[in-house]
């Protein structure tokens, strides 16, 4: 329960904006919040973050135990920025370390703990803040806020996701198989789509997008569209 809720009154809006990656959902939910002034949250980076404290202390991904332990006591903040959000974990930027295939792959490991999953709800729900919030995540409309006044669900071709990726890659001068990634992607989905917490799949309110032949500017566009229609501005 919020702190607004608890005082009688109505808690602020929710956009969720839910989907596999490289739907491009977290560029489109970062858009969408600097345009309105809302908070942001990219759920995922949470389970990112985890990975890589799993990565760096080497910790055993089958303790259970002490991964919740660890989940608990997470501190990530996100600081915004025009055309991206800075990650910060116990008060030090690690946007950049986060993003590694490794660190994905092993977020995505953890991500099928339901004690896990529910160590970090708490810590979701807290960013549920006044003016609004804009939640990009795989579960954002199903689980952590079905009461959400405009939920999307964003979807693409493993292909086009993949090449977007290495895209990205490149950008940033790293190596990588597209063949790789594509593999790596399926096989996530798999892990998404199939696990028994919070699997991966749009809720029955939610919007489909499909952006695999669309700009970021199109579905930012269509976004506005639609929070224009749901009349959240």
């Amino acid at each position: 329960m919020t702190n607004v809720e608890s005082e009688g009154q109505s808690a602020p809006a929710v956009i969720t904006i839910d989907g596999p990656s490289g739907t491009g959902k977290g560029t489109i939910a970062r858009a969408i919040s600097n345009w309105l002034g809302w908070h942001f949250l990219d759920s995922g980076a949470l389970y990112r973050v985890l990975g890589l404290v799993v990565t760096r202390e080497r910790l055993d991904i089958s303790d259970e135990d002490h991964l919740v332990s660890v989940a608990s006591n997470l501190d990530v903040s996100f600081v915004g920025m025009e055309d991206r959000t800075k990650v910060y974990h116990n008060g030090l930027d690690c946007t950049l370390a986060i993003r590694t295939e490794e660190c994905g792959i092993v977020a995505s490991r953890i991500a099928v703990s339901p004690a896990i999953r529910k160590a970090l709800l708490s810590k979701q729900h807290a960013f549920r803040l006044s003016p609004g919030l804009v939640a990009d995540g795989r579960d954002m409309g199903t689980v952590v806020f079905p009461d959400a006044d405009l939920q999307i669900f964003m979807t693409a071709s493993v292909e086009e996701r993949a090449r977007r990726r290495h895209n990205q890659l490149k950008e940033k001068e790293i190596c990588a198989s597209l063949a790789d990634l594509s593999r790596d992607i399926k096989e996530r989905d798999e892990r998404d789509v199939t696990r028994e917490q919070s699997p991966l799949k749009p809720s029955q309110t939610a919007v489909i997008l499909d952006t695999t032949v669309m700009s970021v500017e199109e579905v930012t566009d269509k976004v506005k569209i639609l929070v224009r229609k749901h009349g959240l501005m």
